[in-house]
C-alpha cells in the first residue's frame, strides 16, 4: 500500500508519517516547505518527498497512490482552504479506487442529544474563540460537503474537543457523531491516538463514506 499524506509537516501529519511507516505502509509525504521535509526525511528515511503546494497538487502525483490523507492545516484568516481542498481532492477521484481520509475538527461533532453543534453551541458562545473559531466551523462545512459524496470512497475523523500534541493513548475511544469524554470528563485527542485512528482505518475499513471520532479514553 501507498499513501500520499498532505500537510506532512504539521502536527498531525508528522504523527501519521510515524505510523503509516511502523505499518509498512510506503509514504509520499507531501508539503510546502522542503527544508521541513527534509528534516521529516531525515527522521524517516524510507519515505519519498514531494514538496508542492497542495492546491498545485495534479492526478499525476498521485498516479501509484493508493490512499490519500488531508491533514491539511491552514491559519483562521484562511480557514476556507479546508473546504476548498476538499472539493479539489473530490472532484479530481469522482468514481476513482483511491480512498480519502479527511482530518476534521471537532465543531461538527453534536453536543447532546439536542443535536447542537459544538461550533455553533460551545465554541461560538464563548467570546474568547473568536480568533480561531473560523477553523472549526469551515471543518464542518467541509464535512457537509463530504455526506453528499457517494461516488468517492472517503472517511473522516474528528478529534475530541481538546487536539494537541502527544503520543498515542494507551486507551482510546471511539465514537460517531457525538463529542466524547473520558471517564475523568476530558475530550481530549492527541496527535498520536489521531494518527494510529487514521491508519487503522486505512488498514481495517470500517467506516465508509461516513465520518468518525476518537479520543485518548
Amino acid at each position: 500500500m501507498k499513501m500520499m499524506i498532505i500537510g506532512a509537516t504539521g502536527m498531525t501529519g508528522k504523527e501519521l508519517v510515524a505510523e503509516a511507516v511502523a505499518n509498512q505502509i510506503q509514504v509520499v509525504a507531501n508539503a510546502r516547505n522542503a527544508d521541513k521535509l527534509a528534516d521529516l526525511q531525515a527522521d524517516f528515511p524510507e519515505i519519498t518527498v514531494l514538496t508542492k503546494d497542495a492546491f498545485a497538487l495534479e492526478p499525476a502525483d498521485f498516479s501509484d497512490v493508493d490512499v490519500i490523507i488531508d491533514a491539511f492545516a491552514t491559519t483562521p484568516k484562511q480557514a476556507y482552504l479546508h473546504v476548498d481542498l476538499a472539493t479539489k481532492l473530490i472532484a479530481m477521484f469522482r468514481n476513482s479506487n483511491k480512498r480519502l481520509g479527511f482530518i476534521l475538527g471537532a465543531g461538527s461533532l453534536y453536543t447532546d442529544q439536542t443535536r447542537q453543534r459544538v461550533a455553533y453551541d460551545d465554541i461560538k458562545a464563548d467570546q474568547s474563540t473568536a480568533s480561531w473559531r473560523a477553523i472549526p466551523e469551515n471543518q464542518l462545512y467541509e464535512l457537509e460537503f463530504l455526506q453528499n459524496v457517494k461516488n468517492v470512497n472517503w472517511f473522516g475523523v474528528s478529534p475530541g474537543f481538546n487536539f494537541v500534541p502527544g503520543p498515542k493513548a494507551a486507551q482510546v475511544m471511539e465514537g460517531t457523531d457525538y463529542l466524547l469524554f473520558n471517564k475523568d470528563h476530558v475530550s481530549e485527542t492527541t496527535a498520536g491516538t489521531m494518527a494510529a485512528s487514521v491508519i487503522k482505518e486505512v488498514l481495517h475499513p470500517e467506516h465508509a463514506n461516513r465520518r468518525f471520532t476518537v479520543i485518548n479514553g
